[in-house]
C-alpha cells in the first residue's frame, strides 16, 4: 500500500471562479496564504476540517474539488 497519496485538487480554478484571491481564502478558513499556495501546489494536505472549510468558502462540494 502507498502511503504517499497526494490529494490533488482544483481550488485555484474554484478561486478563480469566485473571483477570490489566495488572502481571501486563507481568511476565510482561518489559515495563511502560504498555506493555500502549498495546497494548490499539491506540496500540502490539508485537514479534512481545513478541506472541508475550504469547500463551504467556495460553495464546492469535497469531490469537485479534491481528486486522487
Amino acid at each position: 500500500m502507498n502511503n504517499d497519496i497526494i490529494l490533488q485538487n482544483k481550488i485555484k480554478e474554484a478561486r478563480a471562479e469566485k473571483k477570490i484571491s489566495q488572502e481571501d481564502l486563507a481568511r476565510m478558513v482561518g489559515t495563511t496564504r502560504q498555506t493555500i499556495i502549498s495546497i494548490e501546489k499539491n506540496a500540502f494536505n490539508p485537514s479534512a476540517k481545513l478541506a472541508l472549510l475550504i469547500c463551504l468558502a467556495l460553495e464546492k462540494k469535497f469531490e469537485e474539488l479534491f481528486y486522487f
